[in-house]
């Protein structure tokens, strides 16, 4: 196991601990994300060059990408001075391998016409997930934002028409068309675009510390750029825009700019029987 149980309550983690010793809860394993406790005003740097947000009482998130070194670091840094530094001992995510047939040809070798509404939407959606709200709206916790079959995993690799794509960079839940889709937590709308090429009509939420979850394909949006939402709330229906072969959600999580796996954030809020020192 890439963890170790030790017996931490993780209210207090959440809430303060005289402890001076940085922890990590959560599972260590490629595609997850982590909730983890230092002194309150440290610095937090992920492999050399990945700045980490943390609030007044030392709490902080650490995604862990479908890629991610499995001898990662994280360092700590006290009043600019002092640092210690340590390795996390990461499991291997163990991704599958979808075959996908029918999807229409042109979107899996797009023309170059095709290519330009392709990069104005990548655009958008390295603009919506660069935003780094200040309220760490996040500490609501997550629920999953329609319930159905799970129809494609985070991190699987796609053939699509014999070709293959990259990983797959969300979670796909096959749900009625129409079907009503819930905020996974509070947050603010930062995208809320119509007909991208891939996505279809999408929504982006920042909830907070550079932590963003993004719901593509759907018939119809129901909230705009700007919006305060609370967890729950309708922000769509599902549908099947953009590259689809049919209704589902695709449902996606972005931390700082990795792509994780979802679900994870289902249990931040209740993952204190994984938790470890550092």
């Amino acid at each position: 196991m890439p963890f170790k149980k030790i017996s931490l309550i993780f209210s207090i983690i959440l809430f303060g601990t005289s402890a001076q010793a940085s922890q990590l809860c959560g599972e260590a394993r490629q595609g997850e994300i982590l909730v983890g406790k230092t002194t309150p005003e440290t610095q937090i740097i992920f492999n050399t060059d990945n700045k980490i947000l943390s609030d007044k009482d030392g709490i902080f998130l650490l995604a862990l990408g479908r890629d991610e070194n499995l001898n990662s670091e994280i360092t700590f840094i006290q009043n600019n001075t002092s640092s210690a530094s340590h390795k996390l001992d990461i499991a291997y995510g163990n991704w599958d391998i979808q075959n996908i047939k029918g999807v229409p040809p042109r979107k899996v070798t797009p023309s170059d016409s095709d290519m330009r509404d392709i990069e104005l939407e990548q655009k958008l959606l390295r603009a919506a997930l660069a935003t780094k709200e200040p309220t760490p709206y996040w500490k609501k916790g997550f629920i999953q934002p329609v319930e159905g079959r799970i129809s494609g995993k985070f991190g699987g690799q796609r053939i699509m028409n014999d070709i293959k794509r990259n990983p797959h960079a969300g979670t796909d839940i096959a749900a009625k068309e129409g079907t009503p889709i819930k905020a996974s937590s509070d947050g603010i709308v930062v995208l809320a675009a119509p007909d991208l090429f891939y996505s279809g009509n999408v929504v982006v939420i920042d909830h907070g510390y550079g932590l963003h979850t993004i719901y593509a394909h759907l018939k119809e949006i129901h909230v705009n750029r700007g919006d305060e939402i609370k967890q729950g709330t309708i922000i769509g229906l599902v549908g099947q825009t953009g590259r689809a072969t049919g209704p589902h959600l695709h449902w996606g999580a972005s931390l700082n700019g990795i792509k994780f796996r979802p679900a994870s954030l289902l249990n931040i809020n209740n993952n204190h029987d994984f938790c470890f020192t550092l």
